[in-house]
């Protein structure tokens, strides 16, 4: 990155922010006027902020770093990442928010959705045992419950649970190879790989999806009847599971409600632990609702929650 180029324009980048996203002379002055350019670490810029509070940065963190990124990658033109650390603020502080900054990419690269992880999902009756499965995976990938196989309705978690499962093991070991995709990812890039014609580009596919540590591929039953598809991820799934690999999926049936499921797939889908996840009860809702409210800083009466839920 061009470090010089950055350090010309970084006033004017703090400017562009001002009007782009409608601050006013006071909200500039407090927040963004006095913030310094700090070093650059590859592709992640690292911004100074002159005081000292958690909540702060917090604040930062939720108001500005999306701004940050989204111009700063603008201006240099290239994805930048951004991280916000104190003036004077110790090595070890230092270390953890480039740390931060790591892990964040790396999900990214993931496929990961940063909201979905253990700490932000709200466990109930309906849950219970998918939770604890999906926590026993992320502490052991590839020892137990492989592959995991959760299963129910549109809406009810397993997405959710499924990321937090790939956010934890990147957490703990931020070297494992985690890849989420949906099964309709899979089945566009093994067409691709088809219709090029080509060795090499089937060998990328394979190369990509047998290399991992943990797949996670999300709704698998809409591979069914899709030859190609569900002959490549079977292959696939041999590879892993052979190698000790954890495999996650998931899907709106359990395998033995999969009538047009081969039954070579059915015995594989069943090896390790399949999950429900049910539609939660009153107060799983409630619980639900209200984190949900906490998450998006919006104030809801009790009245107002008890209707929706």
């Amino acid at each position: 990155m061009d470090t010089s180029k950055l350090q010309e324009n970084w006033i004017n980048i703090k400017e562009i922010i001002r009007n782009e996203y409608g601050l006013s002379d006071v909200s500039f002055n407090t927040w963004i006027k006095d913030l310094l350019l700090g070093p650059v670490n590859g592709d992640t810029i690292t911004i100074v902020i002159p005081s000292k509070s958690s909540l702060m940065r917090n604040y930062y963190e939720n108001k500005f770093l999306d701004p940050f990124e989204a111009t700063l990658s603008e201006i240099m033109d290239q994805e930048c990442h951004v991280i916000f650390v104190f003036e004077n603020e110790d090595k070890k502080e230092e270390e953890e928010a480039q740390k931060r900054a790591y892990n964040t990419v790396i999900s990214e690269s993931a496929g990961l959705n940063p909201r979905y992880r253990f700490d932000t999902f709200v466990v109930g009756s309906n849950n219970r045992l998918a939770h604890s499965a999906c926590l026993a995976v992320a502490e052991t990938p590839g020892l137990v419950y492989n592959p995991l196989f959760l299963y129910g309705g549109a809406g009810l978690g397993k997405t959710h649970l499924m990321h937090s499962i790939g956010h934890y093991i990147l957490e703990q070991e931020p070297d494992t190879k985690v890849l989420y995709v949906t099964s309709e990812q899979f089945t566009n890039e093994v067409i691709e790989s088809i219709r090029s014609g080509n060795a090499a580009s089937m060998a990328r596919l394979r190369d990509k999806y047998r290399t991992v540590d943990v797949l996670l591929i999300d709704d698998i039953q809409f591979i069914i009847g899709k030859e190609s598809t569900q002959e490549e991820f079977f292959h696939t799934f041999n590879a892993l599971h052979a190698a000790g690999k954890q495999i996650v999926l998931t899907s709106d049936r359990p395998p033995r409600e999969m009538r047009q499921l081969d039954e070579r797939f059915r015995s594989r889908f069943e090896m390790g632990l399949t999950a429900d996840v049910q539609p939660p009860d009153y107060e799983t809702r409630m619980a639900i609702l209200r984190r949900n409210a906490e998450t998006l800083h919006i104030r809801l009466d009790d009245e107002i929650l008890e209707y929706i839920a």
